[in-house]
């Protein structure tokens, strides 16, 4: 292959390579994925790309076979040789264990944020807001998407939502560093901190934490649903939005979906180190072999691609052809619109539309222009500095298994069992406190929270062995615990919230 790159920018997401190809890895999915694959290719051939390509195999077949990643030990290789990596959708079969390989792929390399343009291509491809240009950046490897998940009773599952200041702070600063060098004007964060107060409420407080050092910058936040209904009908009032990896995922759908089609949407998956890139849409196995898939949403992830192995140049000529392509009313099916469109064409004719217009650029849409795309690290940033506040164990949530009985007979269970200056301050149930003082119009299931802590007035501290003596208490008693969740105090304030009615 033969190449080096620079390392003082490795780390960051605009690698500066010094040879003239660069090592790639490919991956032609399932469904229509070998199709749009080849056609993106192709494209990316014609305009002069740069590229040494190794493929692998993932997906349904991998699936099949026994593997319930989805993905070969040698296929892992390839991606810590290349650390680029080009995938079309794939399948995962439906049950039987099988884990998400993109949530996979982006945890184990570190793909931390997830970039989303969503850009209208008005007047040639159908959309009720002619102006949008919203860049989504979504955090992509924490929040309900850790996957961690248990059936715990006849009645509860959980899923458990894991916000870390760390991954705040990189995602965050990544969507600042993201708007300023690519010319933006504002960042947007949507949480629903009025609810979740601690974990959405951390991704808030990093925000506008971080957003205080971009001054050039315009800054807002907005709770999670009045934001959507906003997106929805006013998208051209946002810029860059940051969120969640679960708002993100569903938010970045909604918006490429207004602005024209999911189908056109591309994603790139960025790392310290590594980058995935790909369409947002899935395999649509019934589209599979006929020639009808829209390859544009893998081929805009290429586009991303491009630029991030620093061709910027094969980037700017392939996208404005694309952009002609579409302007002169060559169209998939999907997007084909009698009156607008001028050739109904399939994904080989539109492959081949594009590259027939290489060295051309849109008369009406705005051409693109590369030559000013960011050449330093985007994921530069400040080294972590954790929190030193004092810590200190002030009790516990005891989650049981109650599936009869009221919750005045399970307190007075309860009660008694306290060790050591702790007390029983509440029942809940699905977060609601149904003791003391509960509602009987109060809708209960077969697990009960139970928290038992110091008392707020005493300030100090227990050990872990306090707890057990209380857990042991509880089975003793004929209860049976499922679930124990501590109570910390940092620097004498609650790490906890109250439940809902306390």
């Amino acid at each position: 292959m033969g190449f080096t790159v620079d390392p003082r920018v490795l780390r960051g997401n605009h690698f500066r390579l010094m040879a003239k190809n660069v090592p790639i890895t490919v991956a032609r999915g399932d469904g229509i994925g070998p199709e749009i694959m080849e056609a993106t290719l192709s494209i990316l051939a014609g305009g002069g790309a740069r590229l040494d390509i190794e493929e692998i195999e993932i997906g349904e077949k991998v699936y099949l076979r026994g593997n319930p990643a989805g993905i070969e030990p040698s296929a892992w290789d390839s991606l810590r040789r290349t650390k680029v990596f080009l995938k079309a959708p794939i399948t995962t079969p439906q049950g039987g264990g099988f884990k998400s390989l993109n949530v996979t792929t982006r945890k184990a390399f570190g793909l931390y944020a997830n970039i989303r343009p969503c850009l209208s291509y008005d007047p040639y491809i159908r959309t009720k807001h002619p102006k949008m240009d919203v860049v989504i950046v979504r955090e992509n490897e924490e929040d309900t998407y850790s996957g961690i998940e248990h059936r715990r009773t006849y009645d509860v599952t959980q899923c458990l939502k894991l916000i870390s200041r760390p991954g705040c702070e990189k995602i965050v600063r990544y969507a600042f560093e993201y708007a300023r060098a690519y010319g933006r004007k504002k960042v947007t964060c949507f949480t629903k901190d009025n609810i979740m107060k601690m974990t959405d409420g951390l991704f808030h407080k990093v925000f506008d934490e971080i957003g205080a050092e971009y001054a050039d910058l315009e800054k807002e936040h907005w709770i999670v649903d009045i934001g959507a209904a906003k997106l929805a009908d006013t998208p051209e009032v946002f810029d860059v939005i940051v969120m969640p990896n679960l708002y993100g995922d569903i938010l970045s759908d909604v918006a490429a979906q207004i602005a024209g089609s999911v189908g056109l949407a591309g994603s790139a998956n960025i790392g310290d180190g590594c980058a995935m890139f790909e369409a947002i849409h899935g395999s649509a196995p019934r589209r599979a072999g006929q020639n009808l898939a829209n390859p544009s949403g893998l081929f805009l992830g290429a586009v991303q691609m491009l630029v991030h192995i620093g061709q910027a140049d094969v980037a700017e000529k392939v996208h404005n052809a694309w952009l002609k392509t579409i302007e002169d009313g060559i169209h998939t099916y999907d997007i084909f619109r009698e009156g607008v469109s001028r050739q109904k064409v399939g994904t080989r004719e539109f492959a081949q539309a594009v590259v027939a217009r290489l060295g051309q650029k849109p008369a009406k849409l705005k051409p693109v222009d590369y030559s000013k795309a960011p050449t330093r690290p985007l994921t530069s940033r400040p080294p972590y500095q954790r929190d030193t506040a004092k810590r200190e164990l002030v009790g516990a949530d005891v989650f049981v298994f109650w599936p009869t009985g009221t919750m005045d007979q399970l307190a007075a269970k309860l009660q008694p069992l306290a060790p050591d200056g702790m007390r029983l301050e509440m029942l809940s149930n699905r977060g609601m406190k149904v003791w003391p003082g509960g509602m009987a119009e109060t809708f209960t299931v077969d697990e009960t929270r139970c928290r038992y802590q110091l008392p707020e007035d005493k300030p100090g501290s227990i050990s872990h062995e306090v707890l057990e003596k209380l857990l042991n208490r509880i089975r003793q008693a004929g209860i049976e615990w499922v679930k124990v969740e501590n109570l910390y105090n940092f620097d004498g304030k609650p790490g906890f919230s109250r439940g809902q009615g306390q």
